[in-house]
């Protein structure tokens, strides 16, 4: 008869987790985490697919169709700025619950939306939603998965992101059929209401907490958890430790943990690269389906179809990423190829805009999305994510979702505006800069995540501070 596990101390747990132990994961509570980064996708473009017919109905001028697209931006921003404190503070299970809660309700209302300023409104809440579910998602997946395939799991969060997009093309296609006309917008922002209570009821039926984050907090608990998620027969050993539970002692110093001598370089490398890439990301991408009028016509099922090729680049370089390119070559690498690509798209399409055909252009934008995918866009988030331990993982993968939305909320921006006044072929030229800046950065601080065990790095820092007392 086989012998139960016995917890000693919270290293115990952190081991069975990343040493696979446990067993095969349950890639079914993967994907539900997950899920809500499906819903965090879908709520952020699917704006963009009705975004002429909206400047139409409300009369918008650029910066106006600007506001309201950075709106969610700016909610995400205080989103995760919060959210990354209390997911360390009140657990993964519990955001889990509350984020798709503003996801449903701010889905409906923007759809309802009878105003411009209603709108604005409903898309900060949104936004909050989106900025608490970031590091929750990926927090919990981190702790979840086995270290061998930690790095693949986390960068499930970007194909999910590019199918979301995808079916919110698909979604909108029939409603536009039909004759959705002007209201067409109003059918695809509510829409989003639909997977996110799929997502909240599948969470509340099938998820435990994170099992690490569940040792911070006592032995016991994290035993229940993992007898309940992963079938263990776990046992705490009477003299085991008994921790400082995370909830009791997490504050918002623990903020300033992350900018510390030890983890200030990879805390920089996390922020310059969740602002750049999402800088670049918004500003293009979030527009496809204006870049394809200008390319193609003014044709909204041109703009759809368009717009649904131009993903299926980014879901097929996301899942090449996912199954092949995770654990091979390594975030930094990724990141560095990315940047490369993205750099020498836009710059061919700067600088040939006008001369080029327009099967060119589309193309070389599908390798602008293609090298995001797989590079700085997945690699900001994932790098966040696999760079901290659990006692401050929520903080760290917070500052990069602040970081992410200073970028997006100024990508919002930019494009309307500076498209207005200058081109496209000029505002792609412009931003390549962005691109650049990223791939200096990454070049200057060499820090590589994949791999490397951040608890137990932590744990023998903490025990090495204890014996110097």
């Amino acid at each position: 008869m086989p012998q139960p596990i016995v917890l000693r101390s919270r290293q115990d747990v952190v081991a069975l987790v990343n040493r696979g132990v446990i067993g095969q994961t349950r890639f079914a509570i993967v994907l539900i985490a997950i899920g809500g980064t499906f819903i965090d996708a879908y709520d952020f473009t699917s704006l963009g697919i009705g975004a002429i017919q909206l400047r139409q109905q409300f009369h918008l001028s650029g910066g106006e169709l600007g506001t309201i697209t950075a709106s969610m931006a700016i909610g995400a921003l205080f989103g995760a700025l919060f959210g990354g404190y209390y997911v360390d503070k009140v657990g993964r299970l519990r955001m889990f619950l509350l984020d798709l809660f503003f996801f449903v309700i701010s889905a409906i209302g923007a759809a309802l939306a009878p105003n411009y300023y209603v709108l604005i409104l409903f898309r900060l809440l949104m936004g909050v939603g989106v900025g608490l579910d970031f590091p929750v998602a990926l927090s919990f997946v981190a702790e979840y998965t086995a270290s061998l395939g930690k790095a693949k799991y986390v960068n499930l969060w970007a194909p999910t992101w590019f199918a979301a997009t995808l079916i919110g093309f698909l979604v909108i296609l029939p409603f536009y059929l039909a004759g959705g006309g002007p209201n067409l917008w109003r059918w695809a922002v509510g829409f989003g209401a639909v997977p996110a209570l799929v997502v909240l009821i599948l969470r509340y039926l099938y998820m435990d907490e994170s099992p690490m984050w569940a040792a911070h907090q006592s032995l016991e608990e994290a035993a229940r958890v993992l007898r309940r998620t992963y079938r263990l027969d776990v046992v705490v050993a009477p003299d085991a430790e008994r921790p400082q539970p995370l909830s009791r002692s997490y504050s918002l110093r623990n903020y300033l943990t992350i900018f510390s001598p030890r983890y200030r370089p990879r805390t920089i490398l996390v922020g310059a690269m969740s602002a750049l890439q999402s800088l670049e990301y918004y500003a293009a991408a979030f527009y496809l389906p204006v870049i394809s009028t200008v390319l193609f016509g003014h044709s909204l099922l041109r703009a759809i179809l368009a717009s649904l090729v131009f993903n299926l680049f980014g879901l097929a370089a996301g899942l090449w990423l996912v199954f092949w390119a995770s654990t091979r070559i390594g975030a930094r690498r990724l990141a560095l190829f990315g940047y490369i690509g993205v750099i020498g798209a836009l710059l061919a399409v700067g600088l040939g805009y006008g001369h080029l055909p327009p099967l060119a252009v589309f193309l070389l934008l599908g390798l602008f999305l293609a090298c995001h995918a797989f590079g700085q866009g997945a690699q900001g988030m994932t790098i966040a994510t696999l760079s901290f331990p659990t006692s401050i993982r929520g903080a760290g993968t917070g500052w990069a979702q602040t970081m992410t939305r200073v970028g997006s909320t100024v990508g919002f921006y930019f494009f309307p505006l500076v498209r207005e006044h200058f081109g496209l072929g000029t505002t792609l030229l412009l931003l390549a800069i962005v691109p650049v800046l990223g791939l200096a950065t990454t070049l200057a601080i060499r820090w590589e995540p994949v791999g490397k065990d951040v608890d137990a790095e932590d744990f023998a820092e903490a025990d090495k501070a204890a014996a110097a007392q």
